[in-house]
């Protein structure tokens, strides 16, 4: 069993999607709505794979907007999303090029060797950014 892809609801789809294209440099694999229930969304995919699906439904409430990943833990359920990336600090400076809000600034992991940071995407979802590199 592998994980297929990571569904995120969002309150501006054709603003997401560009901004995840772009930040994230994903590609639209493609395109639905469900008939009859107000139901979109997109299907993005990186060079290496894997696929973040948003999703759009008209009247959907905010969820989740910790101001950082301690503060994330005190809600059960989703919490953010993990990207494993060569290098942390350009792509901390990257995303927040593109717009995202800072949430933890570059710094040791809790795992040995690991440097992680998280960044929150334009709608305040939770990104973390991890570098495994030796």
């Amino acid at each position: 069993m592998k994980l297929d892809h990571v569904g995120l609801t969002v309150a501006d789809l054709p603003a997401m999607t560009q901004w995840y294209a772009a930040a994230l440099d994903l590609t639209v694999e493609f395109e639905f709505e469900l008939p009859g229930v107000d139901f979109s969304g997109v299907m993005l995919r990186s060079a290496d794979g894997w696929r973040l699906e948003l999703l759009n439904r008209p009247g959907s409430v905010v969820g989740l907007q910790a101001a950082n990943p301690v503060e994330a833990a005190l809600t059960r359920g989703f919490g953010h999303v993990a990207l494993d990336v060569p290098q942390v600090d350009p792509a901390y400076d990257a995303l927040l090029a593109a717009g995202a809000a800072d949430r933890m600034s570059p710094r040791p992991s809790p795992e040995p060797g690991v440097r992680m940071a998280y960044v929150a995407d334009p709608e305040g979802n939770l990104l973390e950014l991890l570098d495994r590199t030796p």
